[in-house]
This record gives C-alpha cells, structure tokens and sequence, in this order.
C-alpha cells in the first residue's frame, strides 16, 4: 500500500510514523512544505526567547524516519490533487502516487488586511522562518508592537522582550487571552507581564501600519502611532483547506471528515488543523495528535472513532503559569472563586447542574489535570462542592 502524508508538523508526522508501525510492508512517503526536518512548532517561542536552538527542536532525524519506514520529502509544495488517477501534483510537476492519502496541511497565520501590512517588518507568527524573521529584527533591540493578546501573541512578546526589545501589545479585549482567561486572571497575567517591560493597548483596534520603505509604526483607532521597528501579527489563524476544496472535497471551514478522520473520499483522510469533524476544527496539538492515531489505526483497517474533549490550554511566561479547560463563558454556570492575593494565585471553577464545566487556574496549575477529568467525566461534584476549590487533596476529604 502507497500512503503519501501531505504535511510535516506534529499531526502529519504522528500519522506516518504509526501507519508504519501498522500497515506491513507499507510505502509512507511524508511529505513536507517547509525544507526543514519535523520539528515541534510548540516550542517555537522557546527558540525565540533564547530557552532553546533551532535544532533542539527537531523531533524526527532522516536517519529515525529511514528506520521507521518513512520516505521523507522536505520543501515539497502540493499544488493539486488528482483524486481519479490517486496521485498528488506537486508545484513543480511531479505526481507522487498514492493508494491512501493524508492531508495534515495545519492553518496558516492570518494576515489583516490593514494598509501597510504587506511592508518589510510586518511579520506573522507560525512557523521557523517566522522565528527567524524576528530574530534577526530582534537584534537591534528596537521597538516592536505585536498585533493580537491571545496565546501566540503574548508568546511572541514574551520572547521578544527577552531579546532585549521594547514591546506593546495590540489587543481588542480589555483582557488578554479572552478565550482562555475570564477577566481576572487576563488582568493578573497583563499586570504580570508589565513587570517584564510589556505593555498593553487594551482595548485598542490597529487600523494601519505606517511607513513607505518599512514599516515604522501602528496607527490605531483613536488616531495614536505606536512606533514599531518590528509588527507581529498574531490573530488567529485559518485552515489549509483550499487544496481539498480544489480537488472537489466537501469543505465547510475546513475538510469534513467522519469520526475516522476520512473525507468523502475513501481513500482520502484530513487531520489537525485543517481538518472539520462535527462542525468543529481543533487549534491545539493534544487532539491533533489524537486524530492522527485515529486515522493511522483507520488506515490499517482497524476499528477507530475520534471524540473531542473538553479544550485545555496552558501557558506559562514569566515565570507564571495560566490554565483553563471548557466552558469558561457560560453565563448559566455558577461560580467559585478562590483568590490569594499574597501569592498571586486565583482560580475560578463553574458548575452547572452539580457538575464542573470549566476552570481558570492562574499562579498555581498543580491541579489542572484534576479538573480536566471532572470536566471531561462529567462526574457530579455537588457532594465536593465545599472544598473543590482547594484540589483534588481537600475534595476528597468532602467526598
């Protein structure tokens, strides 16, 4: 059997290294866009604060794929597929040829549409040659405004900041990492991260990036230029599914698939990021990962079936780390709140119906796996209730 993998980030090269472990005697071919080994995109904001090298972060040596059974193709660029002859074009011509094929594209950055924003200087935050970029503008220890307060983007400033530049955050919110942290704990962390020299405009809308050769400076809604010698834009991001879309493959977002991880097209599987499985994408690598072995085991022939959990993120800058999983804007939730003001530690657990659907931990995450699995359980918690908020230790002293 002919299994090419189209992408070489953590879920595509998860995928290829356990097709061939399961599929005897398989062909896995892995090809990759960037003209790097795998490496773990995670750590990337290690390698922009100066906590690790580019090569720390290669996860998989030509000499480990050769052993795994893996043919590894860097800087290949699929440009389209041609599902009735099973083969995938690549942006020089060539055709690799597949019996089963999966597309782990990832997403990419996005880049706003502000004037401006296409001029030497303004950066996105992705992958390698992103880093790169902003090492090299990070050397002259100028001044750099990073476009967006969500997880990527305060990983930008952090690492920035460590470089020795002086750093102002663009942020929508009144809070940074709305999506993760409830107000509390966004203001505890930007508070925090003040005294590392970040600052915030918050809220604030960046209208334009100013300049002609490059750029100079973000101008902002109220009229006000923050002078930058270096713009990131960390916004979101969007999946890669133009090349599925092209090929004929129902796409929403991004690819559909079923609970295997395959497209309409049985010989076709998407997974990670640019895959859609019940009307959602994933954005972070523990699922990612996760369909990747569903559709390795699917592959084989083996029964598999991939369901979400309950979203987890984790950040820890600045010495301070920040968590939460579910549902932390649930208006019907009730609240507990336990805060320690000395120690600048703060969580806040919502329940509803005798049940925890969401937790923000700020300072102190020992717990988080202790309140994932109530999450992800659904287990009752009302007999907890008294102590729950203290961790697993005192909950079980109510139970």
């Amino acid at each position: 059997m002919r299994i090419l993998v189209v992408g070489a980030g953590p879920a595509g090269t998860r995928c290829a290294a356990r097709v061939a472990e399961r599929v005897r005697g398989a062909s896995v071919t892995l090809a990759g866009a960037e003209p790097t080994l795998p490496y773990d995109r995670v750590a990337l904001s290690k390698l922009l604060a100066g906590e690790a090298r580019a090569e720390d972060l290669i996860t998989h040596r030509l000499a480990a794929l050769r052993d795994l059974g893996i043919a590894y193709r860097p800087g290949i660029a699929i440009a389209a597929l041609d599902r009735a002859a099973g083969e995938a074009v690549t942006a020089r011509g060539d055709r690799l040829a597949y019996d089963r094929l999966v597309l782990a594209l990832g997403s990419a950055a996005i880049r706003l549409p502000l004037p401006g924003a296409g001029l030497p200087g303004v950066v996105l935050y992705r992958d390698m040659a992103d880093v790169r970029a902003m090492l090299r503008a990070a050397q002259d220890r100028g001044r750099a405004v990073v476009i967006g307060g969500g997880l990527l983007g305060l990983e930008a400033a952090v690492g920035l900041a460590a470089r020795g530049m002086r750093v102002t955050v663009v942020h929508a919110v009144d809070w940074p990492m709305e999506r993760q942290l409830d107000a509390m704990a966004g203001g505890l962390l930007a508070t925090r991260l003040g005294t590392r020299g970040i600052r915030f405009a918050m809220p604030a809308s960046s209208m334009a990036v100013e300049g002609t050769e490059r750029a100079t400076g973000v101008r902002l809604s109220d009229g006000s230029v923050l002078p930058a010698d270096l713009v990131v834009m960390a916004v979101g991001i969007r999946p890669q599914a133009a090349l599925a879309r092209e090929a004929g493959l129902p796409v929403n977002r991004g690819i559909l698939v079923d609970d295997a991880m395959r497209t309409a097209d049985p010989a076709i599987y998407a997974v990670g990021e640019c895959a859609e499985h019940r009307g959602r994408c994933v954005g972070l690598v523990a699922p990612a990962l996760e369909q990747a072995e569903v559709a390795a085991r699917a592959i084989a022939g083996e029964a598999a079936a991939w369901a979400p959990r309950a979203d987890a993120a984790a950040l820890k800058v600045s010495g301070t780390a920040v968590w939460s999983a579910g549902d932390i804007a649930d208006s019907a939730a009730e609240s507990i709140v336990l805060r320690d003001e000395a120690e600048e530690r703060y969580r806040r657990l919502l329940l509803r119906d005798g049940r925890l659907v969401g937790a923000v931990l700020y300072g102190d995450t020992a717990d988080a796996g202790f309140y994932l699995d109530l999450i992800t359980t659904r287990r009752p918690v009302a007999g907890l209730r008294p102590l729950l908020a203290f961790g697993p230790a005192f909950a079980r002293e109510a139970a």
